[in-house]
């Protein structure tokens, strides 16, 4: 990849950011976003839209801030220190991404408290559920938006087990309400697809579109 590319990865999540850099150098810079869907869409294009609007607001902001400096103008901007080569005019690249759980037609994102998170555990109890994670790639001459879906299934879950898992704080930040890499995946008796999917990011797809040039560096 270009010496002088940038890439940047529009997420909060540690684990995408984990996972991400076995294979590239980035940085990061967090995005809070509108993740309010109107429409009835089906989950692969839902995690598909919410993964274009983070890579597209933080695309935005960033040529924003890139403009303000050319311009000749100081900007106040927390993220300046960390895109201060993309504000002197390197080129970037912006990667977001979304992950939900689905069941039944029903989609579970991240639990809103604790109560979520027990009606999230019980209903994925003894079942197989689809774990969707959306990804779009944003730069000055491409966009590329793609999903990957994982199929996994859990063991019959006891209710103290749920109130257990809950009191251990980690179904707190993740969709579904359950870390697979973590506590979770002990709950997990069988998986089909790509485990990093699960995870947060897929990058067994994402790796083959670089393999095969789908994503690249852009130009300047």
């Amino acid at each position: 990849m270009e010496d002088d590319f940038i890439w940047v990865l529009a997420s909060n999540s540690p684990r995408r950011k984990e996972l991400l850099s076995q294979i590239m150098d980035f940085i990061v810079i967090s995005t809070e976003i509108d993740e309010t869907i109107t429409e009835e869409l089906p989950p692969e294009k839902i995690v598909e839209e919410l993964a274009l609007r983070k890579a597209k607001f933080t695309y935005d902001h960033l040529l924003k801030l890139k403009e303000i400096v050319q311009s000749g103008k100081t900007p106040d901007e927390k993220t300046l220190v960390e895109a201060k080569d993309i504000a002197a005019g390197n080129p970037f690249g912006v990667i977001g991404a979304d992950t939900v759980v689905a069941l039944n037609g029903r989609i579970f994102g991240k639990p809103k408290d604790r109560d979520d998170a027990f009606r999230i555990l019980t209903e994925l109890s003894g079942k197989t559920h689809s774990v969707f994670t959306g990804v779009a790639v944003l730069k000055s001459d491409s966009v590329k938006v793609f999903y990957s879906e994982t199929k996994v299934t859990f063991d019959e879950l006891s209710e103290e087990e749920i109130r257990d898992y809950i009191d251990s704080g980690e179904p707190m930040d993740k969709a579904g309400a359950y870390g697979i890499q973590g506590i979770g995946g002990t709950f997990v008796t069988g998986i089909e697809g790509d485990y990093t999917n699960v995870v947060g990011f897929p990058m067994g797809e994402f790796c083959h579109l670089v393999r095969t040039g789908e994503i690249r560096p852009g130009e300047k």
